[in-house]
């Protein structure tokens, strides 16, 4: 039952998380939250030690900070700083949260480049007139669903999360 609240939890998450903002510009709170509730909830039954509990928890507030100054910056929206911190949870102190984070920021990246991109084609207007996500992406003035990178990177390295790692011998038998 546990594996399988794993096995379903994050990946609908990220996917959720991108085609929200990719829609909408937004994240809702309640993935961040579902994230970091499953979390919570499941990983001390998996075996993972208090120490190492308390490490996801650490980096997850240590992140928190950071994309929180971020925010106040303006260099990244409320979601994707909630998003980042729940996934820096999951990830916890480790090599999978440099990977996770050299993938969303490479991704994130391409996808800037390829907004600003379109934003000055002519794809941007006649797609604009068909679809309102479309003309809401084309706009100037209107930020990058960099979401879409943050669940992208995190169905990549989901794999190596300590969490899906045991479901997975879980499930391997």
């Amino acid at each position: 039952m546990l594996e399988a609240a794993v096995f379903v939890v994050f990946p609908f998450a990220m996917v959720f998380a991108a085609l929200s903002d990719l829609f909408t510009m937004t994240i809702a709170n309640r993935v961040s939250l579902l994230l970091i509730a499953t979390f919570a909830l499941v990983a001390p039954f998996t075996g993972m030690d208090m120490a190492t509990y308390g490490m996801h928890f650490a980096t997850a507030a240590l992140v928190l900070v950071i994309m929180f100054a971020a925010f106040a910056f303006g260099g990244v929206g409320g979601g994707d700083a909630k998003l980042l911190t729940a996934i820096a949870l999951w990830c916890g102190w480790s090599q999978v949260l440099v990977e996770y984070l050299l993938i969303a920021a490479m991704l994130g990246g391409w996808l800037t480049i390829g907004i600003i991109m379109y934003r000055g084609s002519y794809f941007a207007e006649l797609a604009g007139s068909r679809f309102a996500f479309m003309e809401k992406i084309g706009r100037k003035d209107v930020g990058v669903p960099y979401g879409i990178a943050l669940g992208i990177a995190g169905l990549i390295v989901s794999h190596k999360l300590p969490l899906m790692e045991w479901a997975l011998m879980r499930a391997a038998g």
